[in-house]
């Protein structure tokens, strides 16, 4: 296991944490526990690809780091009532589709290359900015609702943007056998 995976695995460790803290009523701790997973994500592909230690792994292992607090971080606050329940079910969606898909090409034995759309990732930068906002809005008691209720908008838009993206690759693997011209999903 490369030092990036052992980095990409504690981000993993404290999604529990972020959660727990919620719950908790300890929106300052997990503002700062959020911050600190969100940096470890920076820096788990600058240590990979400073050390040449990029590896399937770590390219399986990162984006569901990322989706598993992101995931878990708008489950909660839509459950606190911290942000609509309409984003939150559209993030999770989004996520299962892309899940499932993976998994039927899979089963299939289609052949892909898992590599984000820039979309997706304009969508999971957006997405962390969102969740960091509220959570240090919470945190630190200072409301901010144009932003939080616009940066809510553009956070939906971006992730159904993304999840009909990734849709038009999927059906394009499975009517045509490819994805895309690069073979990439």
């Amino acid at each position: 296991m490369t030092i990036a995976n052992f980095i990409t695995m504690g981000r993993v460790l404290l999604v529990p944490l972020i959660v727990w803290a919620l719950l908790s009523n300890q929106p300052v701790l997990a503002f700062y526990v959020f911050v600190v997973a969100g940096l470890s994500d920076a820096v788990d592909g600058t240590v990979a690809r400073a050390l040449n230690q990029q590896s399937e792994f770590g390219t399986i292992l990162d984006p569901i780091a990322d989706k598993l607090m992101l995931v878990s971080v708008f489950i909660v606050l839509a459950y606190l009532g911290h942000i609509p329940l309409w984003l939150a079910i559209l993030v999770v969606s989004r996520d299962l589709i892309i899940v499932l898909g993976v998994m039927l090409a899979f089963l299939l034995e289609k052949e892909f290359t898992i590599k984000p759309l820039w979309v997706s990732k304009v969508n999971t930068a957006v997405q962390i900015v969102l969740a960091a906002l509220v959570l240090g809005i919470l945190g630190f008691e200072y409301p901010l609702p144009t932003l939080q209720t616009s940066l809510e908008y553009i956070t939906g838009v971006l992730t159904a943007a993304s999840a009909v993206a990734y849709i038009v690759q999927g059906l394009a693997l499975f009517a045509n056998g490819v994805a895309n011209q690069n073979g990439e999903i």
